[in-house]
């Protein structure tokens, strides 16, 4: 279940890959030169996205994994991995960082500030959220979160769909799974 060489037959990117490929892009995306490398494509009508892709083929490339594979095969890491919470955060994060740096691209430095602004008072509420569900039980919180899936998985996992519980709502779910 590991890749090494691009000759090898991959079904799934081993764990350390995977952490590798995740912390040498977030590395990469915050340098300048690579920031204007994304920069200079939107402005050459060229998407952003293809860009930030280009970047993971290349660091893939350089771990001797045949591109095309890893790339498929982060697809596949929310169902692979779906139970190593540090490696699923990671990925989030990974996921994360690239969309900052196509809005970095992409938007006027006005709009990227508004964004950023917003999406800093969404964690904060989200961070309430989870201090709130720390003075629950494991089995309360566990409650909580099949909760919070349900809630995004119907809505299509919509980036606006909230993940945002108030104090009452949280008591509502568990009282209601009790």
């Amino acid at each position: 279940m590991s890749a090494g060489n691009s000759s090898q037959n991959v079904e799934m990117l081993s764990r350390e890959q995977l952490l590798n490929l995740f912390s040498r892009f977030s590395f990469l995306i915050s340098l300048p030169d690579v920031k204007k490398r994304i920069v200079d494509a939107v402005r050459d009508k060229q998407e952003a996205v293809a860009v930030t892709t280009a970047i993971q083929e290349e660091i893939l490339h350089e771990m001797g994994i045949d591109p095309r594979v890893g790339i498929g095969c982060l697809g596949k890491v929310n169902t692979v991995y779906e139970n190593d919470m540090e490696l699923m955060l990671k990925f989030y994060q990974f996921v994360a960082k690239e969309e900052m740096a196509i809005d970095e691209a992409e938007l006027d430095p006005d709009e990227f500030a508004q964004k950023i602004n917003a999406q800093q008072a969404f964690q904060n509420q989200q961070l309430e959220t989870l201090k709130n569900m720390r003075k629950y039980s494991r089995e309360d919180q566990s409650a909580i979160l099949d909760y919070l899936r349900k809630q995004l998985e119907g809505a299509n996992f919509d980036p606006n769909a909230s993940s945002i519980l108030t104090p009452h709502q949280l008591q509502e779910i568990v009282r209601s799974s009790n």
